[in-house]
C-alpha cells in the first residue's frame, strides 16, 4: 500500500487562469438535437466550460497563473529552486514544457525543472513528488504548474465526452514551514484498465497517419471521432470509482488516524455531480464542506482540484484548515491526500 507521509511542507499560495471564452453547454448544439443536449447537460450538471483558443496552450494558462502568483506574493524568482509542470497537453513532444517555462518566467539556470504526464489524479501525485523533494533543506521554494486544454483533444461529435471537458491552469507555491504539520498521501494505479480513458492514435505505439486522423462512426449511437481524439467508457469508469475511491479514502483515514468530521473541506475531482454526490453519501460527509466548480468549469482533469480551491475557498485559510483531496482518472490512477493549508494566499482568477 503506497502511503506517503511528510512533515513541515505545504502550499503557501495558489493562483489560477482560465480562458475567457465561455461555452454554454445548453447552446453547444451544432451536432446534436437540443433535446438530447438538455438531457445530457442536466444529467452531468455541467452548464458552462472555458475553452482556450487555437493559439493558447496549457503552458500559457500556467504562465499567466504563475506571474499572478509571483506578483501577488512578492516572490523573489531567484529563490524558486524547483519548477514542476504537470499536463497531458504539453507544448511539444520535446523539449519538456517545464524547461521552456523556466526561461519564460525568468527563473535561474540552477532551477530544477521537469514535467509529469498524468491525468485527473495528477495534482495530488505531483504534490506528493514535490513534498518529497522539499524535504531536502537545499531547496527554498517550489513552483507547481498544472495545466490542461482538454477541449482540444475530445470530439465535439461524440456525445459521451463532448459536454464534459474544459480548460484551465493553476500555479502553487510550495515551501517548508513547521506550521503545515503532517501530510499524508495514498497513490494508486491499475494499468489493466488503461483502455477505459484513452487516445489511441498519435503516439509512438500508433503514430499519426491519414488513418488515425480520419473521422469515423464509433458506435451504434452515431458518435463520431478520430483515433487522435480521446474517448471514455463512462459506465466502466463510474463502476471503478464507486468501487475504489471510498475504500481508498477510508484507508487513508485509518492510516493517518483522521476522523472525517475533523476535516474542514473535502475537495473532489470535478468529474460530474452524480459521482461526487454518491461519494459524499457513501462516506457520510457533510455536504456543506464539499465545494464544487463542475457547473461552471466542467471537468478540467488534473486542474479541477486546485481550481476548485482557488475558485471557492479564497480567504478561508487565515487559520489552519485541514483538507481531503481525492481524484481519479486516466490510467487508471487514483490518489487521496490529507493536507493542511495555513495562511495560504489565494489570488483572484485571471481570464486569458
Amino acid at each position: 500500500m503506497a502511503f506517503l507521509e511528510y512533515y513541515g511542507v505545504g502550499i503557501s499560495a495558489l493562483s489560477a487562469a482560465v480562458p475567457r471564452t465561455v461555452i454554454n453547454n445548453y447552446e453547444y448544439t451544432q451536432y446534436f438535437p437540443k433535446e438530447q443536449v438538455k438531457e445530457v447537460v442536466d444529467k452531468v450538471g455541467i452548464y458552462e466550460r472555458r475553452f482556450a483558443d487555437e493559439n493558447t496552450c496549457s503552458s500559457d494558462l500556467c504562465f499567466v497563473a504563475a506571474e499572478k502568483l509571483i506578483a501577488d506574493n512578492n516572490i523573489n524568482r531567484e529563490e524558486i529552486d524547483l519548477l514542476v509542470f504537470l499536463s497531458q497537453t504539453p507544448d511539444y513532444r520535446m523539449p519538456a514544457t517545464s524547461i521552456l517555462l523556466q526561461d519564460r518566467l525568468g527563473l535561474s539556470h540552477s532551477t530544477i525543472a521537469f514535467d509529469i504526464t498524468l491525468g485527473c489524479s495528477g495534482f495530488i501525485y505531483g504534490l506528493s513528488v514535490i513534498y518529497a523533494l522539499m524535504q531536502q533543506k537545499g531547496l527554498r521554494k517550489a513552483l507547481f504548474l498544472d495545466g490542461e486544454t482538454r477541449s482540444k483533444v475530445y470530439s465535439p461529435k461524440d456525445r459521451r465526452s463532448a459536454f464534459l471537458f474544459g480548460d484551465g491552469g493553476v500555479a502553487a507555491l510550495i515551501e517548508r514551514d513547521e506550521k503545515f504539520g503532517k501530510s499524508c498521501f495514498s497513490l494508486n494505479s491499475d494499468g489493466s484498465r488503461g483502455d477505459l480513458i484513452m487516445i489511441k492514435g498519435g503516439g509512438y505505439r500508433n503514430p499519426s497517419s491519414i488513418e488515425t486522423l480520419k473521422e469515423k462512426v464509433v458506435d451504434e449511437y452515431g458518435n463520431i471521432r478520430n483515433d487522435e481524439q480521446g474517448y471514455m467508457q463512462g459506465a466502466d469508469v463510474f463502476n471503478f470509482v464507486i468501487r475504489e475511491i471510498p475504500k481508498d479514502i477510508k484507508r487513508i483515514f485509518e492510516y493517518s488516524g483522521t476522523e472525517a468530521a475533523s476535516l474542514d473541506y473535502y475537495i473532489f475531482h470535478q468529474a460530474n455531480n452524480f459521482i461526487n454526490s454518491y461519494l459524499a453519501k457513501k462516506l457520510k460527509l457533510d455536504i456543506s464542506k464539499i465545494p464544487s466548480t463542475i457547473s461552471k468549469y466542467g471537468n478540467t482533469s488534473s486542474v479541477s482540484v486546485p481550481l476548485t480551491i482557488v475558485s471557492e475557498l479564497q480567504g478561508k485559510f487565515d487559520t489552519p484548515k485541514k483538507l481531503l483531496l481525492s481524484a481519479f482518472g486516466v490510467g487508471m490512477t487514483w490518489a487521496t491526500g490529507i493536507i493542511t493549508l495555513d495562511g495560504c494566499k489565494i489570488s483572484e482568477i485571471v481570464e486569458v
